[in-house]
């Protein structure tokens, strides 16, 4: 799975620790998403989701190997 996690913080104007701490989870955790070590919870999603103001499917896409 492909994220745009940084590129939403770019336009937010955000840093991982703003990030964190806006959803509730270490700066350590977004650093994970963003390199792809780490799957996000639905609910994670859904709260950068809501964060961000646009679609899950705009900051986590499925890659062909995933399905």
């Amino acid at each position: 799975m492909k994220n745009t996690v940084h590129v939403q913080r770019a336009i937010h104007h955000m840093n991982q620790t703003e990030l964190a701490q806006a959803i509730g989870v270490s700066r350590q955790t977004i650093s994970s998403i963003e390199k792809n070590r780490y799957v996000p919870s639905t609910v994670l999603a859904l709260k950068m989701s809501r964060l961000f103001k646009v679609p899950v499917e705009d900051i986590f896409i499925l890659e062909e190997s995933d399905e």
